[in-house]
């Protein structure tokens, strides 16, 4: 195709319809496939790039290269470009996340906007109306104009609600004071619009980063805000202390605490809808000495349900894993610590296991995500609803497969094991370092070894490990040591993230698991009646296949998935 063919932008009044057109005429999209998104569009209401992005038609990235080259348009790497503070501020932040762009330059009257979709004259004439200028509009990765939005606006909208707050209510009040009139203003504020705003620019902010745990932390002369992001904590804004009562107030009401409770740690939960997406807060409050501490974990329900296919198994962990859930019988145990993802793997283990033939009954604590088909238990410690009780009524439920949330105690653990030698397949978890130690934690709560041997079929053990960020990503040459530690050839490189604007500088973004499946044979079964010790059970395990942890996280530094500082990280202790 010729470089100068120019494709023309089809208009009706002034709908634009050419990013169609234009991947039609290049051969990328058949007629019956744009036919097909459009008709998907016009029933979700979704961008047609989404959805092309979305059923894997085409990747962000050839997106942007098809209109670089056949519309011979601008593009700006956002992860490495400088955006003048003051020129996003030209608009609003809802006008740029409503059509995905933000200003970067201005010369004289004319406005550079980086867009993702640069044929979208809607919105590039609802930002020339705003600011009164002629807009030029550029190309720009729509993930970076994401990351590039929640920065120059983040902050924004939290600094404007916490200085309406304190200009409305009078001076700064003494953080450590408390008496009845502070105490009165803050539950009237509470309900003003500062107040809703600031914690509405939190929570969706958090959502935004993709973040897991919200922390609010007050100090004596500060409040810092933290957000847990692929599993670390980072500090993303500190308000002042004359607020702090108002947020506390404020969350205590949706969580429907008591808000004149302050002595004693409290729980709530409540769900929200934050940019048109239904998430769970689960709210714990901890007095401590300079006021409450609260934690918000966050849970997105529009998020669906992983296939095993997504876990990040490895071609012979996933095999052995296969061989587990196709058992009719038995407990599958998968453990690991708090945020490892276990629940997430026996979610997509139960989804695949779901059938109109089969009763699957769960009890959980918390239920984290609704299963079309399943019947789902809510464990309720107050209402006298434990594991252990639930567990019990589950079985004159006629079942087939039961998913225990966590086995805490000797007396669901027996349960557990009665259920599995009768004829049912259960799955749950467990928090220990590995798959050899979940064995010896069962018999450590006073089951059997006999028992253990001839209930658990397998067990999985898992951690969550960040990815590098492919867009930093820069090979180097290994040290002898980082060689030797993983078998390297002198021609082998391994991989570490520089930093970027998209990575939030850490080098890291997303994460991926790492899996240690190990299967009851034989010889394992015989060691564990024989109440053999952890090193016997592993070194039996790795003969018959399980791979450990470290071997499998190193598997994916090799890969450059994953960096050697993060496998030292997560798999120094097992060693």
């Amino acid at each position: 195709m010729k470089a100068e063919q120019d494709f023309k932008i089809k208009k009706e009044g002034r709908k634009e319809t050419g990013l169609g057109d234009v991947l039609l005429e290049l051969g990328i999209l058949s007629s019956v496939q744009l036919e097909e998104e459009l008709r998907k569009q016009k029933s979700t209401g979704e961008k047609l790039e989404e959805l092309l992005i979305k059923d894997g038609l085409v990747n962000e990235k050839q997106l942007i290269q098809v209109l670089k080259a056949y519309r011979n348009l601008p593009y700006i790497d956002l992860s490495g470009f400088r955006i003048d503070p003051g020129v996003p501020r030209l608009i609003s932040e809802s006008l740029a996340r409503r059509h995905r762009l933000i200003p970067v330059s201005r010369e004289g009257n004319e406005m550079t906007v980086a867009m993702a979709d640069p044929f979208n004259l809607d919105a590039i004439d609802d930002v020339s109306i705003a600011t009164g200028l002629n807009v030029k509009p550029a190309l720009a990765l729509r993930s970076s104009i994401r990351i590039a939005v929640d920065q120059y606006y983040g902050n924004e909208s939290a600094e404007r609600a916490v200085s309406d707050f304190v200009r409305e209510a009078g001076a700064a009040p003494d953080p450590m004071e408390q008496n009845a009139e502070r105490e009165a203003l803050a539950a009237d504020a509470v309900n003003h619009a500062p107040a809703v705003r600031l914690v509405n620019s939190i929570l969706e902010r958090a959502v935004r980063a993709r973040a897991s745990d919200i922390h609010i932390e007050p100090y004596e002369g500060k409040v810092r805000i933290r957000f847990r992001i692929d599993g670390d904590l980072q500090e993303v804004m500190t308000v002042s202390r004359a607020v702090h009562s108002a947020i506390v107030t404020r969350i205590k009401i949706l969580g429907r605490m008591d808000i004149a409770e302050k002595r004693l740690p409290q729980d709530g939960r409540v769900e929200m809808q934050v940019d048109n997406k239904e998430v769970d807060l689960r709210i714990s409050i901890l007095p401590t000495i300079y006021g409450e501490k609260i934690v918000v974990r966050l849970l997105d329900r529009n998020c669906t349900i992983r296939a095993k296919s997504q876990l990040g198994f490895s071609e012979g962990n996933i095999k052995l894993f296969n061989k587990l859930i196709q058992s009719s019988n038995g407990i599958i145990l998968v453990t690991g610590p708090t945020g490892s993802g276990k629940t997430t793997t026996l979610y997509a283990a139960l989804q695949e296991l779901n059938r109109t033939s089969r009763n699957i009954i769960t009890v959980e604590d918390p239920v984290e995500y609704h299963l079309d088909g399943i019947n789902q238990v809510q464990v309720n410690t107050k209402a006298g609803l434990t594991f252990a009780n639930g567990l019990r009524s589950i079985l004159r439920q006629d079942p087939d497969i039961i998913m225990i949330g966590e086995i805490r105690d000797a007396e669901t653990a027996e349960i557990a094991i009665r259920a599995s030698i009768t004829g049912h397949l259960v799955l749950s978890t467990m928090h220990t370092n590995d798959s050899a130690s979940a064995v010896t934690r069962l018999v450590d709560m006073g089951i059997e070894p006999y028992l253990v041997s001839s209930a658990v079929i397998g067990v999985v053990a898992q951690r969550l490990v960040k990815k590098i960020c492919t867009n930093c990503r820069k090979a180097y040459q290994p040290v002898p040591s980082e060689r030797k530690l993983l078998h390297l050839s002198h021609e082998d490189v391994l991989y570490r993230g520089t930093g970027c604007s998209m990575c939030g500088n850490t080098g890291y973004l997303g994460r991926t698991s790492i899996h240690e499946v190990m299967l009851m044979t034989r010889e394992i079964r015989e060691l564990i009646t024989g109440r053999a010790s952890i090193d016997q059970l592993r070194m039996a395990a790795s003969r018959h296949g399980t791979v450990p942890l470290r071997e499998n996280c190193g598997q994916l530094v090799r890969q450059g998935i994953t960096s050697l500082d993060e496998m030292l990280r997560i798999t120094y202790r097992l060693e």
